[in-house]
């Protein structure tokens, strides 16, 4: 039981543009499997089946047949007011519903002016025993799981050929910036991909068995509800930076922003303990082998001077060479453009997202990048970057640590830095959730105490906005440009 290529009013939501080769075929569609998952529905009381369809996000639209669509926006309605679903109550809503009742049926008829908004629902159905003709279809809902497979497939498959039509027109129309278009186009897909994958709820008894093995990992450092950042003091207070979240780490220039945002990237793909998180780091002041060769020397702790001046011996080229294997395994990708606006920033991690999930993003650093105007003012322009960014993390559904750099004020006035120090301030301290500020520890400035081979810094949590605030000291090691915890000395 097939139809053919018909009108918007005729097969229910609109399809998409069509050019008139496409106009020829029929758009993707097996009526049998729509048939089947509503008889399904039916025979199991809007239960079961019902709920399936709901988990897997599907809507009216989801069907081709207009009267399948209208029969399943009644099966919802009746669904969602608790009402028992039966075949002689789906007929009696039908008889009794008019075309206004639905707001995306109304709105169809007033656009195609073919049927008046007083029309019963049945007479758009086709009649009672249409509707007994599905429910006699089948005589048991065991392969429920497999209709709704078939028609969320189709559904997906004329959504791809109606945003690709409506795509190729727009491109012959298109009078935005590029750049703009290209971004559309790509969330366009992208939301058609976020449709093909869905959330299932699970019974109760697995759900206390992650939590119990949650509070396992918790009590053995082991968490993974936050992507840790390895630094002990760190993640005591933030619990991990978290999915969406944006963190800004802002420093003046030589404090070690870079070397720390990179330690940190380190410790999220190499990992004693747990699987190792997909990161893609955005380097927009650093060549990529530059990094590496960071990376590389501070994980095995050697100067980096040495290795220039050709002062390495047999042992310290065995801990390079393993320090390259562990990085090299792990799965990272760098990406050290140097002109990047905001927009093209997220379409390459949307990109890179789709082909290989990534659990955490790095961005160095925010004032690299531009904005999409280059004529507004740039207090404008990095608002537009906070908020890309910030959506960006939801997006993708990932922590993204961002790098910032602080004004000159808490240098001239000899103070620690404060959140309002942020350079071109303003929306990067509303958009983020968490900023760290990194500075000199003003305590081991002139303490004699403190090996000269090593510097502490003094990370700062200025804001927070689901745990609280506080100081954490680091060590700093230059020669091999890599923090490390603290540890205090018998003084403090």
């Amino acid at each position: 039981m097939t139809e053919g290529n018909s009108s918007e009013f005729e097969t229910g939501f609109p399809q998409g543009g069509q050019s008139q080769q496409a106009a020829k075929r029929q758009m993707p569609h097996n009526s049998d499997a729509e048939e089947g998952l509503l008889a399904a529905c039916l025979l199991d009381g809007g239960g079961e089946t019902l709920t399936l369809c709901l988990e897997a996000r599907l809507r009216p639209e989801s069907f081709y047949k207009r009267s399948h669509q209208i029969i399943y926006q009644v099966l919802i309605d009746l669904y969602s007011k608790g009402s028992a679903i039966d075949e002689m109550l789906l007929v009696d809503r039908l008889n009794t519903q008019q075309v206004s009742s639905i707001r995306w049926l109304a709105d169809q008829a007033k656009r195609s002016r073919k049927i008046d908004l007083e029309t019963p629902l049945m007479d758009l159905v086709g009649g009672p025993g249409v509707v007994l003709g599905i429910l006699n279809r089948i005589e048991t809902t065991a392969h429920a799981s497999y209709w709704l497979e078939l028609v969320r497939e189709k559904w997906l498959l004329r959504r791809l050929i109606s945003a690709s039509q409506n795509i190729v027109e727009r491109a012959y129309t298109n009078q935005d910036k590029l750049e703009y278009f290209i971004d559309s186009v790509e969330q366009e897909i992208f939301s058609i991909n976020e449709d093909r994958i869905t959330d299932t709820a699970a019974g109760l008894s697995e759900a206390v068995d992650d939590a119990m093995a949650l509070v396992n990992r918790i009590m053995q450092g082991e968490t993974e509800e936050g992507v840790l950042s390895g630094y002990t003091d760190l993640d005591k207070m933030t619990f991990g930076m978290h999915p969406g979240q944006m963190i800004v780490l802002a420093a003046r220039p030589s404090m070690g922003k870079t070397s720390l945002g990179m330690n940190i990237v380190e410790n999220v793909v190499v990992r004693k303990k747990g699987k190792p998180v997909p990161t893609l780091v955005f380097s927009l002041e650093m060549p990529s082998d530059q990094l590496a060769m960071r990376m590389i020397c501070g994980r095995s702790r050697v100067n980096m001077n040495r290795v220039r001046d050709r002062m390495v011996g047999r042992e310290q080229m065995q801990d390079l060479s393993r320090a390259a294997k562990e990085l090299k395994a792990a799965p990272v990708w760098i990406d050290d453009s140097s002109s990047l606006n905001i927009l093209e920033l997220r379409a390459k991690a949307r990109r890179i997202h789709q082909k290989s999930p990534l659990g955490f993003v790095m961005i160095d650093y925010l004032q690299l990048l531009s904005g999409t105007d280059n004529r507004v003012a740039r207090e404008q322009q990095i608002a537009e970057i906070s908020r890309g960014i910030k959506a960006l993390a939801k997006e993708l559904n990932v922590p993204v640590l961002v790098l910032s750099q602080l004004n000159r004020d808490s240098e001239k006035e000899k103070r620690l830095p404060r959140i309002s120090d942020l350079r071109e301030s303003g929306s990067i301290e509303q958009d983020a959730d968490v900023v760290l500020l990194l500075a000199p520890n003003p305590r081991s400035e002139d303490n004699p105490t403190v090996p000269q081979a090593s510097r502490e810094r003094l990370l700062i949590i200025a804001k927070q906005r689901n745990g609280p605030t506080g100081d954490i000291p680091l060590t700093f090691i230059p020669d091999f440009t890599r923090f490390e915890n603290h540890t205090p000395t018998p003084n403090e």
